[in-house]
């Protein structure tokens, strides 16, 4: 659980973003009510229309006077022994009368007064306003209709769940409680079940075969964290006790070998690079030759960064794919596209054009701890349905963790843990 916190405090941008906006529809045509709670509560004034009525206490007669109230202080006849004089007061205080003294008669109907010390759960006069005596809470709730739906759609398109899975999703979330009244936790749990249930079947591992090397291929446009993710999965494997090979395939970028070559020493793994410049396809059958006479369990090739519209490196890439086969016409054994969380929709075209000339089988996410665009994800899943092998929060080795639907939808939809 300890990477579900992080998780769920990095995705702050992307909950906020959902909570705020529940919060703002349900406020809006909503009305606040107490939460029901089977112990009993004292009565207070409530509307017909947002509380149940409840028993009330016997009222006196109208038609009969009120009979005077005694008068709380009287005045001994007998009086006690005379005091100290610093102690000596002009009238006794109530807590000095004697038991059978009367005192002022309580107001009908209202809780009985508890002395703040003991008021255990601090609310005092407020808290017994608000019933906080008792356990309950004002809640804000709001009929849901197809207003209150149309507006869900609008919030959950506004996070990056694209408009086809957003109606889904809330007419999925309307279905049966239309007419009812609904607080903001309610959706919140909702939503969050919705997302589950729509990543469940994409949370998969990155296969592992017999086959050695078994070759990974690691594509995804510039910026999106490939380098990163391949230092943190080499040493993830190597801990797990794979012999990993890395090949440094992005041979344009100085910067990307050296950051690379960190990781690998970080986790004692062969780096194995080209001059700059050099053809990447080269690099990467090389590597192929070495990681064979090494006998590693798997060869992890980076790439460089390219756009999917610019159709001379994607070109490159098909190259790259075309030598690696012969060498192995099964390989790559595994395509993984990693994908920057903070493009948002644009990661959908990514993945097309990806599919199209590498045959991605499995994705990567990063990022999601510097976006409010996180329901990206989902949109994902829903779409194409490739395997969401992990998920990455940050800079950390342990920042790459196996994708959870259950943790990523509460983090995602801010619900506790």
């Amino acid at each position: 659980m300890s990477f579900f916190r992080k998780l769920k405090d990095r995705l702050t941008k992307s909950s906020s973003k959902l909570e705020e906006g529940l919060d703002s529809i349900v406020e809006e045509g909503g009305s606040t009510e107490a939460d029901p709670d089977p112990a009993p509560e004292p009565a207070r004034p409530a509307s017909p229309d947002t509380l149940p009525p409840a028993p009330k206490p016997p009222a006196p007669e109208p038609s009969q006077p009120k009979p005077p109230a005694p008068d709380p202080f009287p005045q001994p006849e007998d009086p006690a022994p005379a005091p100290t004089p610093q102690e000596t007061p002009a009238r006794p205080s109530p807590a000095e009368l004697p038991h059978d003294t009367p005192t002022e008669a309580p107001i009908p109907g209202a809780p009985p007064e508890t002395p703040p010390a003991t008021d255990r759960k601090g609310g005092g006069f407020f808290g017994r306003i608000l019933g906080r005596d008792t356990g309950t809470a004002p809640v804000m709730r709001r009929v849901l209709d197809d207003d209150m739906v149309e507006q869900l759609e609008d919030l959950l398109i506004s996070a990056d769940l694209g408009v086809d899975t957003a109606l889904r999703v809330a007419a999925n979330i309307a279905e049966g409680r239309y007419g009812r009244r609904v607080s903001t936790d309610e959706i919140k749990a909702l939503l969050a079940q919705e997302v589950s249930r729509i990543m469940e079947p994409v949370a998969r591992p990155m296969p592992l075969y017999p086959k050695r090397p078994q070759v990974v291929l690691v594509v995804g446009v510039n910026g999106s964290g490939k380098t990163t993710t391949i230092g943190k999965l080499a040493s993830q494997f190597k801990a797990a006790g794979k012999e990993v090979v890395v090949a440094a395939g992005d041979t344009f970028r100085a910067a990307a070998v050296e950051q690379l070559q960190i990781w690998g020493d970080r986790a004692g793994v062969p780096v194995l690079t080209a001059p700059e410049g050099s053809d990447p396809a080269s690099l990467a059958f090389d590597a192929m030759t070495k990681a064979e006479q090494d006998g590693a369990d798997l060869l992890l090739i980076d790439t460089a960064g390219r756009l999917q519209n610019r159709q001379d490196l994607m070109a490159e890439l098909e190259k790259i794919v075309r030598v690696i086969r012969k060498k192995d016409p099964e390989a790559p054994h595994n395509t993984l596209l990693v994908l920057d969380a903070t493009t948002g929709q644009n990661a959908l075209s990514q993945v097309e054009t990806f599919q199209k000339l590498a045959d991605v089988s499995g994705l990567v996410m990063t990022k999601l701890d510097g976006t409010a665009k996180g329901g990206v994800l989902v949109a994902l899943a829903d779409k194409f349905g490739l395997p969401i092998h992990a998920i990455g929060v940050g800079e950390q080795i342990d920042d790459l963790a196996p994708f959870d639907p259950e943790e990523f939808a509460r983090a995602l939809t801010g619900l506790d843990g």
